[in-house]
């Protein structure tokens, strides 16, 4: 995981109602390398979303630039790079009973891609890769004739991967793509998207707000607070050394299988007031390699020794 496949640089996101406007993503800086399952995580309204829809241009980037495979897709572009964007990057949204057209079957629904795009020589050939994103997600090629009010959540999830992968693109935006799920379901889901990062080579951009989640699927996540990043770190020195205090709210806020231990541990709330921030600015700071927080030198120091 040495290429960088997609590059994130000063991105800020503002949307504009008449005279009033609101900055949803300020700064946010970060690369994802190929083959990585990179995660952004934070609570509802943290910008997580935003920062998806604008990489696959739904929402314009107000500042700052986008780079997919070393070429800028941020602005205004070209029809040809457009739909090389469309082709190689796509997203699994988070409500799969709202992402599908109830009134097409199956076929169509994961064929729509193929069609708008040419990529398949007959009709045949159209049926086959229907067929295998179906198979691949672990449905049948006779639910191709169904249609999507016939399926569970967990189905119509699987759907909307199967979709994505028809495409055959280099890089999926999953946005909280189990939060509608059953628990019971959750687990299969992600696991097909691990194997399917193997199987493809696949890049992921993973958004969740349930650590537990990303602990177990992402290589690397990175931790946003009101359309800020606080702080970045592979997945398991992120878990073994949270440094910022927003960082260590999240961990302490995942619940515990033990009643016993749950009952007794503190749950930590994070206050932006706790920051003294009026004459020693914040920076990004590596403080242990490739572990990045925001801190200013006062925080940096005594996160540094937090853990000396």
């Amino acid at each position: 995981m040495n290429k960088v496949l997609m590059s994130v640089k000063d991105l800020e996101v503002t949307f504009k109602n008449g005279r009033e406007s609101f900055t949803a993503v300020k700064g946010v800086s970060f690369d994802i390398y190929k083959g990585e399952s990179f995660a952004l995580v934070g609570e509802s309204g943290s910008g997580k979303t935003t920062i998806g829809r604008t990489i696959i241009r739904i929402n314009p980037a107000t500042k700052g630039e986008i780079h997919f495979a070393d070429k800028k897709i941020s602005g205004v572009i070209d029809q040809e790079l457009d739909t090389y964007v469309i082709r190689n990057i796509q997203m699994i949204f988070q409500d799969p009973m709202a992402s599908l057209n109830e009134r097409a079957t199956i076929d169509y629904i994961v064929s729509e891609g193929l069609y708008n795009f040419s990529l398949f020589k007959d009709e045949n050939e159209r049926r086959e890769k229907v067929f295998k994103a179906l198979n691949d997600v672990g449905l049948l090629e006779e639910h191709a004739e169904r249609y999507p009010h016939e399926f569970s959540g967990g189905q119509r999830q699987r759907i909307c991967i199967a979709r994505v992968l028809a495409m055959e693109p280099k890089f999926i935006i999953a946005d909280e793509p189990i939060s509608a799920l059953d628990v019971s379901i959750r687990a299969q889901v992600l696991n097909l998207l691990r194997d399917l990062k193997k199987e493809r080579g696949l890049s992921y951009l993973f958004i969740a707000h349930d650590l537990t989640v990303v602990r177990y699927f992402a290589d690397r996540i990175a931790v946003i607070h009101q359309g800020e990043l606080k702080e970045l770190a592979s997945t398991d020195e992120l878990f073994a050394r949270p440094l910022h205090p927003y960082t260590r709210s999240l961990l302490s806020a995942v619940p515990l299988p033990d009643p016993d231990v749950e009952k007794k541990k503190t749950l930590l709330v994070y206050d932006q007031s706790m920051h003294d921030y009026s004459v020693d600015k914040p920076g990004w700071k590596e403080l242990f390699p490739r572990h990045f927080v925001q801190a200013n030198e006062k925080e940096a120091a005594e996160y540094t020794q937090m853990y000396s």
